[in-house]
């Protein structure tokens, strides 16, 4: 995989690290700006909504600039986002700039994924994918649960801080190693536009889409909520809520890993043995979340599994929309956080529908339910073969 991938994914790194990182937090920012846990979780679907909307459009508005400096732009708005939000004593204030930061996060993604598919042969957009979600993982195994110790030791706004100083030898780093030529159109104006948004009409496309959003609305939900079930349910100190974290990151990176490396030639394969084990495992880990051992081991497996079976179905997204160049990582990335921002709402509303801190957890085993129930039918579409894409 060439360098510049790796560069992107140092980037990714830095993002996903505040993308995740509130559900370590949620308590204790709750708790400083005097508003329930619930409510504080909506932080998390602010900066998913924010995605949604700023995928598309950021990415239509920066087709002509170059990818160097689109890139270096929006995380810099991302570091200084953050920076507001570390020091506000505004509830209000710190939502706005969740949005603020999706939309850079959500035009950096979008550049990035359409970026990572142009640095590797046609073939191989599903290990570029999983390069460029290493730094999603990693965020996980070592940047969320490092931001939840800080958290813990110093306060949420050590964290945010944190975040924002994480961007600058990532922003150094796409100054060195991305080159700075401009994105190559075949068409300009509405031309463009109707021809990238008229891949929307592929029921394949929107199908995989729709999956996407599903397993990856089940996994925000559980994650968003993972730190009560840790310390009330399971009964652990707050700094167990770390490990935990970990043990899901490192199934995360595990999973986008494995898949990474079949998801071009077998996508099916993955997604009939991790699905299945994905739907078991959430009402499993609700079932023994009071038991730490089970507690620890499932939060392994359901980690690896929904990155092993989210990062496929994006990986489908990006071959089904290959006649949109541009906006082709714009429709992953929408995708990837209708789910997020989806899941943490019907998370936090089954917190107070009588099954208490295991509601989330209950929650994803029904939104991947559905996400089969839909699949399984139209399994030979969802997963296609390549020998039929290359003939698109």
């Amino acid at each position: 995989m060439p360098l510049p991938l790796y560069l992107l994914a140092m980037a990714v790194f830095a993002m996903s690290t505040s993308e995740f990182m509130l559900s370590g937090l949620l308590p204790d920012i709750a708790s400083d700006f005097d508003v329930t846990v619930g409510t504080a979780g909506v932080l998390t679907s602010a900066f998913a909504i924010g995605m949604i909307v700023g995928a598309p459009l950021v990415a239509s508005l920066a087709r002509n600039w170059p990818r160097r400096s689109s890139l270096f732009g929006f995380i810099l708005a991302f570091a200084a986002a953050h920076a507001v939000g570390a020091i506000t004593t505004s509830f209000p204030v710190l939502f706005a700039t969740r949005v603020v930061a999706a939309l850079a996060n959500a035009g950096f993604l979008a550049v990035a994924l359409t970026a990572a598919a142009t640095l590797v042969p046609p073939d191989k957009k599903g290990r570029a994918l999983a390069v460029l979600l290493s730094g999603t993982t990693v965020a996980t195994i070592a940047g969320v649960p490092g931001g939840a110790v800080l958290g813990t030791l110093l306060g949420w706004r050590a964290t945010f801080w944190a975040v924002a100083a994480l961007c600058l030898p990532a922003a150094l780093g796409i100054l060195k190693g991305i080159p700075a030529e401009r994105v190559q159109e075949e068409a300009t104006g509405r031309t463009f536009l109707r021809a990238e948004l008229a891949q929307l009409t592929k029921l394949r496309l929107i199908l995989v889409m729709l999956l996407g959003a599903l397993v990856n609305a089940a996994t925000f939900g559980s994650f968003t909520f993972l730190a009560p079930v840790v310390t009330d349910t399971a009964g652990l100190g707050e700094l167990w809520i770390s490990v935990v974290l970990v043990l899901f990151g490192a199934g995360s990176f595990v999973g986008v890993t494995v898949a990474g490396r079949l998801s071009d030639e077998r996508p099916g394969r993955v997604i009939a043995v991790s699905g299945p084990l994905l739907l078991i495992g959430w009402p499993a880990l609700a079932v023994l979340a009071d038991e730490p051992v089970a507690l620890f081991t499932l939060a392994f497996m359901q980690g690896a599994l929904s990155f092993a079976l989210g990062s496929t179905l994006i990986t489908r997204v990006l071959y089904e929309a290959a006649g949109a160049p541009v906006l082709a990582g714009s429709y992953a990335t929408a995708a990837l956080n209708v789910g997020a921002t989806v899941g943490p709402l019907i998370a936090a509303a089954t917190l107070n529908a009588g099954v208490g801190n295991l509601g989330p957890l209950w929650a994803s085993g029904l939104l991947v339910a559905v996400a089969l129930s839909i699949a399984f039918p139209l399994r030979a579409v969802v997963a296609a073969d390549r020998s039929a894409e290359a003939r698109q």
